[in-house]
């Protein structure tokens, strides 16, 4: 389905942000965010993205909307659709009153409407019940898990020759996974799947680049995943470069900073790439070449190495510019992007104070008026870049290319 980055897309899913994203506003740290956000501002951002996506002619699916469609037009999967919120919903309380709770959903459930089962399916509803008086209860209601970061649609699958499900390693973000497969095995009639059962593997992670594809390993995506995704039978590549997202040295670790190769990497055309020099040299990378329907260890070296034996030019991102999403954009074709204003992100950042005193002392240093993604460099590879305001939505910890999930490439 998927052979290269830079084939043109034909197909990609989003997911409208919902209810479920306000918890992250009241502790971003704890939902895996950078930073809280105006919520109003941020979906209009979200649809202008959709918008510039359907202006180039590429189908865009949003998740939600084509759950509720398919429940509405066929009992079956409404059925399936049911029982999925049935096995999700949790009531806490005595055990009498626990059991008529659920034989009342189980009895009232037909009667819910498919657009209320899927916010049940997002925010696993719990609910505790207690005795009040005259046999009414109490109840207090939770959210075991809102998934704030589904809307981050690149990360719970990487699709190449099938879909390759993850295994997501951060507790706030796995059980994305079981709504994805869902929607890929009962809404798109998929057969082509794989779920990576051994370690972690996240589609962020994964770029594919014709003859061979990269895998990054790190804080979200490990080794074993790595391995687990590739030796899945729906990666069909002459090698894959498995690397270790490298850190910038005068940084403290921060996981966050370069949880997902696509943070600081990122494909914007047949043979050229948009990265950090500083950081792809310090990347250490094994490649693995197929023998068979398997793929074995070749031979170590760096992601910068291996790019520049490829003869891919590199546009060079600095600090500022990483920081701000300047790689995290999305390749509708060979040398057109959807990219986000990087500049206009950067300076939300420094007067947000989201960097320590040092690195935002470097950072505004490196702000200048040829700034990503109007880079000169960028004008000379010839890159048509469509520029989009995402400066709210980024705020989760993503840009254009972590928010939409590409299904087809021609």
């Amino acid at each position: 389905m998927i052979r290269a980055e830079w084939n043109s897309l034909k197909k990609v899913m989003l997911h409208r942000p919902g209810m479920e994203i306000n918890y992250a506003m009241f502790a971003p740290k704890a939902f895996l965010f950078e930073r809280p956000f105006n919520y109003m501002r941020a979906i209009e951002e979200h649809k202008m993205l959709e918008e510039k996506l359907k202006e180039n002619n590429i189908n865009v699916i949003i998740l939600k909307d084509e759950i509720i469609k398919k429940a509405l037009e066929s009992d079956a999967f409404m059925d399936k659709l049911r029982e999925k919120v049935i096995s999700i919903v949790k009531y806490y309380g005595t055990k009498e009153l626990i059991e008529n709770a659920r034989n009342d959903l189980e009895k009232n459930i037909k009667y819910i409407d498919p657009e209320t089962l899927f916010n049940a399916f997002i925010t696993e509803l719990s609910i505790d019940l207690k005795s009040y008086l005259n046999g009414i209860e109490y109840p207090t209601v939770y959210s075991n898990l809102p998934l704030a970061n589904l809307y981050f649609m690149r990360d719970q699958q990487a699709i190449s020759s099938g879909i390759i499900i993850g295994n997501m390693r951060m507790n706030q973000r796995r059980k994305e996974t079981d709504i994805t497969e869902f929607f890929f095995r009962e809404v798109l009639n998929e057969n082509r799947i794989a779920r990576v059962k051994n370690g972690y593997f996240e589609g962020g992670d994964f770029m594919p680049a014709g003859s061979f594809a990269i895998i990054g390993t790190g804080s979200r995506t490990d080794i074993n995943g790595a391995i687990d995704a590739m030796n899945s039978g729906l990666m069909d590549f002459d090698e894959i470069l498995i690397v270790n997202n490298p850190n910038y040295d005068f940084m403290s670790y921060n996981p966050q900073f370069n949880m997902h190769l696509d943070t600081y990497f990122n494909i914007a055309g047949d043979g050229i790439v948009v990265t950090s020099e500083n950081l792809i040299k310090n990347a250490a990378a094994t490649i693995y070449q197929k023998n068979g329907d398997k793929y074995e260890r070749a031979f170590e070296t760096t992601l910068f190495d291996y790019i520049k034996k490829r003869d891919f030019n590199i546009i060079d991102m600095n600090l500022a510019e990483q920081l701000s999403y300047s790689s995290n954009f999305l390749t509708l074709s060979d040398k057109k992007i959807i990219a986000v204003d990087s500049k206009r992100i950067i300076e939300k950042l420094i007067e947000e104070k989201v960097f320590p005193g040092n690195i935002e002392g470097m950072i505004k240093k490196q702000i200048s008026n040829e700034f990503m993604p109007d880079k000169r460099a960028m004008i000379d590879h010839g890159i048509d870049v469509i520029k989009i305001d995402l400066s709210e939505i980024t705020g989760g910890y993503g840009g254009a290319h972590c928010m939409s999930s590409a299904i087809i490439r021609n």
